[in-house]
């Protein structure tokens, strides 16, 4: 069974027999017909209540026709895949099922391989809604890799195995996808050969992984066993997006009730319940979550940091505490969220008090930023994109100067947003655009922010997006030699600073050859202080080198230009000692205000400032926690003196 969800023909004798079985107590719960409230009566309808008896076609041309359960399986098989992480010590893993019979067991096994045995490790109560399973091993050894198996009693289990942590390879390799088109089911089988071959060392899906809208449970199981073969054995990063939790678009507001389908307002439409379910199937395998707190409505966070062989990624949740455009500024297109005037004020939206990522998320980025330990470099995961690098939306010639479901707004808070990022020269990796670009950020000018790679869609079959500037002119600063004709400076419909480095448009939406979906890779060079983006087409074939990649791909960059300002001072020189490199943060004493927070690629630093003044620098091992000069001044050549620092 790879990469389609096989119906399983029940019999009537069958039914009866279950019918009769749903009078037993344990069964009382999976059985209710209901599980989100009487208001949503078909919510995840087809793995819940009596989830495994025929129903009737809703939409479509074959509406009203019979249909068997979409979700019966051979009951070997219901143990469907798993998605684990581990980070200093600790091992998260979820097992996800299909839907189990009222009589199956409700306890599920996780197993390491000794030797020639399986020996038991945990054991977890199936959980229901959703038919997921969760384990966490404390004091995990990440020196080596281990064989596990997840098992259902004696019915059904699936194996893969726990990676060792790469702390010794020079490149970490990162695949990033989103988008996973619903209108073309089936398996992912270039996708999963080739990722195979590119053998990631992290997975990152950053959303979209179901457009089952209301039917998360059938999406969830129908991407995983697409995708399974390569999930199995690999850290894997999956965050729901907004159609994960059944929105066409989504600002959390903070977790408040939504009072339209469309969210716009701001808040989850659907009960917190089915919100926490896609979530808990999502995200529970990944570290635990910066601060817990839940926001409202008891809807839960899963922000966090993961570290993989020396890379640190910070994990965002863009939409959970995003203002809805909806009565909190003016209307300026046909819908609340687009904006078609031209001449409209950019100012007039972005009003004091909007948030994007909300003041819990910017004080988690701001102690990650400060904080190295075990990490080389850093590196942002996030559903979206913090600028509007599109201008045609849904269809070839429809022009739309700014969507508001991007973290292109609100402007004041994109831009303390990416302030934080930059203060690590961290790059940044996201989905949700279905237009594969990578950009780099302008915060106050062109190019002072850090490179991003928005991967393409997947399966580019629901919302096409396309780069193209009226002018049909190159901005400045294009890059040299570039296949592309629109690269370069450009001001998004927002306002915000953006240069385009590389995009990759659809030739023909119809043609599944030509829709410019796939997938991308980004590999970080520790040796060299580098990354690279890669972007492949969905059907490319990998053994064909970089000419298989989308043109304009692949783009090095180094990493310590994701702090793109240009020094106008300099401090004196750092000189390590007892170490390679040391952490190393600059405050703005006028300010206060900490410029970056860095570990040095070398046992010596210049440290570069922005503003002549004084400065307070401090010094660390993996955290820059002791001053070693204050009142510095900053000179505006490269100063001649130098500091002797011990690192602790």
């Amino acid at each position: 069974m790879l990469g389609t969800i096989r119906r399983y023909p029940v019999s009537i004798s069958i039914i009866l027999l279950l019918v009769s079985i749903s009078a037993n107590g344990r069964a009382a719960e999976e059985l209710n017909p209901h599980p989100f409230g009487a208001e949503h009566p078909r919510l995840d309808s087809d793995a819940t209540g009596e989830w495994w008896k025929a129903t009737t076609v809703e939409r479509g041309p074959n509406k009203g026709k019979p249909q068997d359960a979409r979700l019966l399986v051979p009951r070997n098989e219901v143990v469907a895949f798993a998605l684990y992480t581990h980070d200093h010590g600790v091992l998260r893993l979820s097992a996800q099922l299909y839907p189990l019979m009222p009589d199956e067991p409700r306890t599920a096994t996780l197993e390491f391989r000794a030797g020639d045995e399986w020996k038991q490790a945990a054991e977890s109560r199936v959980i229901y809604p959703g038919w997921s399973a969760h384990f966490q091993i404390d004091n995990w050894d990440n020196s080596r890799d281990v064989a596990y198996r997840v098992r259902l009693a004696q019915q059904s289990s699936f194996e893969g195995t726990i990676r060792r942590d790469p702390v010794d390879k020079s490149t970490i390799v990162v695949a990033t996808l989103s988008c996973n088109s619903s209108r073309t089911p089936g398996p992912r089988v270039t996708i999963v050969e080739n990722l195979r071959k590119q053998d990631p060392d992290l997975l990152f899906f950053a959303g979209d992984q179901s457009y089952h809208h209301t039917q998360h449970t059938f999406g969830w199981l129908e991407w995983g066993v697409q995708f399974r073969d390569v999930l199995k054995d690999r850290p894997v990063v999956s965050i729901p997006d907004d159609h994960d939790v059944g929105h066409p678009n989504l600002w959390g507001a903070s977790g408040k009730k939504s009072s339209k389908a469309t969210g716009s307002d701001g808040g989850y439409f659907y009960p917190a319940d089915y919100v926490n379910m896609v979530e808990r199937c999502q995200t529970w395998h990944l570290p635990e979550p910066f601060d817990s707190t839940p926001v409202q409505q008891g809807i839960g966070v899963f922000y966090t940091r993961l570290r993989v062989g020396g890379v640190d990624f910070a994990i965002l949740e863009d939409r959970k505490f995003k203002t809805g455009p909806e009565g909190t500024i003016p209307q300026l297109g046909p819908r609340p969220d687009h904006i078609t005037d031209p001449k409209y004020d950019r100012t007039a939206v972005d009003v004091p008090g909007l948030q994007l990522l909300g003041e819990r998320q910017l004080k988690f980025l701001n102690q990650w930023t400060e904080d190295w330990t075990g990490a080389r470099m850093k590196c942002v995961l996030s559903q979206t994109a913090f600028c509007g690098a599109v201008h045609m939306h849904g269809g070839r010639n429809d022009r739309l100067l700014a969507d508001l479901d991007c973290n292109g707004w609100p402007q004041s808070a994109r831009r303390a947003a990416l302030r934080e990022i930059r203060k690590a020269r961290a790059s940044h990796l996201c989905g949700d655009q279905h237009l594969a670009v990578v950009v780099k950020h302008g915060i106050d000018d062109f190019g002072d922010g850090p490179y991003a790679f928005t991967s393409p869609a997947i399966v580019n079959t629901i919302y096409g997006r396309w780069w193209h500037p009226e002018d049909e002119k190159a901005g400045p600063h294009a890059v040299a030699n570039s296949p592309l004709p629109w690269t370069g400076d450009y001001l998004d419909g927002l306002g915000n600073h953006m240069t385009m480095m590389a995009y990759a448009n659809p030739e023909d939406p119809r043609d599944e050859l030509k829709r410019a979906d796939g997938y991308g890779i980004a590999r970080f060079d520790k040796a060299t202080g580098t990354v690279t983006f890669e972007c492949w087409p969905r059907f490319a074939n990998v053994d064909d080198g970089d000419s298989a990649q989308f043109p304009g791909w692949p783009i090095t960059v180094a990493m310590k230009d994701n702090d793109g300002r240009t020094p106008v001072g300099w401090l004196p020189q750092l000189r390590f000692q007892n170490s390679e490199s040391a952490v190393v943060q600059v405050i703005e004493e006028a300010t206060g205000e900490t410029l970056y927070s860095v570990r040095t690629e070398g046992p010596s630093f210049v440290p570069p400032v922005y503003g002549l003044g004084n400065y307070t620098i401090k010094v660390g091992k993996d955290r820059a926690e002791r001053i070693v000069v204050e009142h510095c001044e900053a000179e505006r050549s490269l100063p001649e003196r130098s500091i002797t620092v011990t690192v602790e």
